[in-house]
């Protein structure tokens, strides 16, 4: 080793850069490989959390909507307009039975006034 540079030190320092420019090379394919699928990634994320979004909020929706009929077919509330239906319908039997008897007191018939009606 007399300071001189020989063509084994060349070669093995030229190898050592075509290695390390080679795995730079690889290395920044695969980078940009794996930035690519870690975009496709999250734009399937985002997709799939809309997704979920709009299930809870059907899911929320028909939870409501099944508390309100529930509330409806509770039956507290089917005595409450069961006994309003029997009201009602004892009313309009009466009401009806009150406007037979105004028809039947009623004639029917009316004597000619004059005029040509």
């Amino acid at each position: 080793m007399d300071g001189s540079v020989d063509i084994r030190l060349i070669v093995t320092v030229g190898g050592i850069l075509f290695s390390v420019v080679g795995a730079a090379a690889i290395a920044r394919y695969q980078i940009k490989a794996l930035i690519e699928k870690i975009s496709d990634i999250e734009f399937r994320m985002r997709t799939l959390d809309r997704s979920t979004d709009m299930h809870e909020v059907e899911i929320q929706k028909n939870a409501q909507r099944l508390e309100v009929i529930s509330g409806m077919l509770s039956p507290k509330e089917r005595e409450v307009s069961a006994r309003e239906t029997a009201i009602m319908l004892t009313l309009i039997k009466k009401l009806e039975d009150d406007m037979g008897i105004l028809k039947k007191m009623h004639n029917g018939t009316h004597p000619k006034m004059g005029g040509d009606l």
